[in-house]
């Protein structure tokens, strides 16, 4: 392990790169920012070597692009490509992104918004289920969002006009990018090509690899239980030096803190209406659980992994007597069962989903008053969205008729809610005249 040479002085700078390299799989002279790529590149030959050798990723770096190639142990929906205003993509969405890289790839040095929408519109015509039509709104948002994307990571940079103005009106509006190939040309460079797999588990890694996968369950998800996945000492204290992160260890299981936002792509707590209210409900729930007066103390299984349903759902869309057929392998070698999975799932505190709409009709009652606008109306919005994040953050798991909680949430027993009041400021002093009758405005 290279990280194990650096100088110790130099250490901090080698685990900001790596925790880089892991949180942003593509880096560009703009993207995240202009210094992370000249710090990877400072430090290429090293995290090469221990991004393979710890992981299995496969690190290439260029003057222009860094870009990391993980491997996956299981398809994890916690992790979509967004807009710019933080919604998640949808399958229209992930279809035009990858229909304009496939244009992009094809094209000169710049394009015009309105030439890739008609390539793009060409394309989706061959496919079935997927139409670009330039005509409808919707779907001049949802390329917009897909070129949004791209231009974010630097993969075109806006020359001249307004990609709004064109999604408003494309016979008044108009933009004018400039293509940078060696990003089109690192974004997608799949492992395998999709035209090759007869299943969507030739996607994933060799799952008899239990130290990589340990190390890759550290780094990937907000905690690991001791149920999904074997970790020893030395594995953790391998990330640990990579990294440069604390590492919380339980009887349950192993969880990296990242106290610096750098390495997670959601901070929790954060701020924000949903995360505040995840961060009270997971408060409530440690409440409940750990009351020794509760009398319906149920206890259920977690939920197994999803994986093998995701897999049966995106095999059973692959099209019959097609290119699949004629250049398929036979992978079924790589598609054998996970091992983790014949291990005994424990048994967690149960909460009712009667009960889960009950507490956040309290907390909205409680403090909806500093809720954003858009939640103080949709309690129902509001608690999906909540319990949705817990779940992401492996806090909770869905179950039938309400959740589970798991014991990384107890971690946030004891919340204090601090409501934070703005001074009420009048234009004029009131002098012997009802109050209401003059202005007052909140600065």
């Amino acid at each position: 392990m290279r990280a194990r040479t650096i100088p110790s002085l130099a250490l901090d700078s080698y685990q900001r790169a790596a925790r880089t390299v892991l949180s942003h799989h593509l880096i560009t002279r703009t993207y995240p920012d202009r210094i992370a790529l000249p710090l990877v590149r400072r430090w290429a030959t090293e995290l090469r070597e221990d991004m393979l050798e710890m992981f299995g990723y496969r690190l290439e770096v260029t003057e222009t692009t860094a870009r990391l190639y993980p491997v996956l142990d299981r398809l994890d929906p916690t992790q979509p490509a967004r807009t710019a205003s933080d919604r998640v993509f949808d399958r229209r969405r992930y279809s035009f992104l990858a229909l304009s890289l496939a244009a992009l790839g094809r094209a000169g040095d710049q394009i015009t918004l309105s030439e890739l929408a008609d390539h793009v519109a060409a394309e989706a015509g061959r496919v079935v289920g997927v139409d670009l039509d330039t005509e409808r709104a919707a779907d001049r948002d949802a390329f917009v969002d897909a070129v949004g994307w791209l231009s974010a990571r630097g993969a075109i940079t806006l020359a001249d006009g307004d990609a709004g103005g064109w999604a408003s009106n494309p016979d008044a509006g108009e933009a004018l990018y400039d293509i940078d190939r060696s990003v089109v040309v690192a974004l997608f460079r799949p492992p395998r090509a999709v035209q090759h797999l007869r299943s969507a588990a030739g996607l994933l890694a060799d799952p008899t690899d239990d130290s990589r996968r340990a190390r890759r369950a550290l780094v990937e998800r907000p905690v690991v239980y001791l149920t999904d996945a074997t970790l020893d000492p030395a594995s953790i204290d391998d990330v640990r030096l990579l990294t440069g992160l604390a590492v919380e260890r339980r009887a349950e299981g192993v969880a990296l803190i990242d106290t610096s936002g750098r390495l997670s792509d959601t901070r929790f707590p954060s701020t924000g209406t949903v995360a505040q209210v995840a961060l009270l409900l997971a408060g409530e729930i440690a409440d409940r659980v750990l009351d020794p007066d509760v009398e319906d103390g149920r206890t259920v299984e977690a939920p197994a992994d999803r994986t093998a349903e995701l897999i049966d759902a995106l095999d059973s869309a692959i099209p019959d007597g097609s290119v699949f057929d004629s250049l398929a392998d036979d992978l079924a070698d790589d598609e054998s069962e996970d091992d983790a999975d014949d291990i005994e799932p424990g048994r967690h505190p149960f909460l009712a989903d009667e009960w889960i709409d009950d507490t956040v009709g309290a907390l909205v009652d409680a403090y909806g008053r500093t809720f954003a606008a858009q939640w103080q109306s949709d309690r129902l919005g509001v608690r999906r969205a909540a319990v949705r994040l817990l779940t992401d953050l492996s806090l909770v798991a869905p179950v039938r008729g309400g959740i589970v909680a798991l014991p990384a949430l107890a971690r946030y027993r004891g919340v204090v809610v601090t409501v934070r009041e703005h001074a009420t400021i009048q234009l004029f002093p009131p002098s012997g005249i009802g109050q209401s009758e003059f202005q007052e405005f909140t600065p």
